[in-house]
């Protein structure tokens, strides 16, 4: 049984919709961030990070959303979620997902998390300003270069899939308007109706 730690609508929305995608058994646990969970001495034990997602194995606690999906579909058999036999096509992923974790979910949290970076209010505001530019950029790249269609690997899911769906969802709220990309919003579109986004979605309480 694994157990997973995550706070709704953030970037571990991702592995929870793989989670209901490959089956697994786990217990869901809810971080409320609006009363400082992540920080708490339980999470910080677990977790040390303060962030999510975690998910708690009988190995011990892995994090990051990369290394997550590749855990679980490593685990559960769903080599093809990976591309496990094409070393070309794992390493296409693994370089989706990372530019995912590393500049796009990093350009987001500049709008709302400027304190990582800056103390100074005027850089803090300076860095919000440029969100709607930056996130533009990761996603006119997303449209033009990383996306092939329907899926982001093609025909085939894989675990860039539900990453890349869990981004999309912020990028409004960012000043990026999704109408103008069409793979990008036909794949939204297409994600949003598979059963296991909306069962990781009802659990999230962020869809009746």
């Amino acid at each position: 049984m694994l157990d997973f730690y995550f706070s709704p609508g953030s970037c571990a929305l991702a592995s929870h919709i793989l989670l209901e995608e490959i089956g697994a058994k786990y217990e869901s646990h809810r971080i409320d961030f609006s009363q400082n969970e992540q920080q708490g001495e339980a999470y910080l034990k677990l977790n040390p990070k303060g962030r999510v997602p975690a998910l708690a194995t009988q190995h011990g606690t892995l994090t990051e959303t990369p290394a997550i999906l590749v855990y679980l579909a490593e685990t559960h058999d769903r080599g093809d979620l990976i591309f496990k036999a094409d070393p070309y096509n794992f390493a296409r992923v693994q370089s989706f997902n990372n530019y995912l974790c590393a500049t796009v979910h990093v350009a987001h949290a500049h709008k709302g998390r400027g304190h990582r970076w800056a103390s100074e209010p005027g850089a803090i505001k300076a860095m919000q300003a440029h969100v709607p530019t930056s996130m533009s950029l990761c996603f006119e790249y997303l449209e033009n270069e990383g996306v092939t269609g329907p899926f982001v690997m093609g025909e085939t899911y894989s675990v860039a899939d539900p990453y890349l769906y869990t981004i999309c969802r912020w990028a409004p709220a960012d000043g990026v308007d999704i109408s103008k990309l069409p793979k990008i919003k036909a794949h939204m579109e297409m994600m949003a109706k598979r059963d296991s986004t909306l069962r990781a979605l009802r659990a999230e309480g962020l869809q009746p």
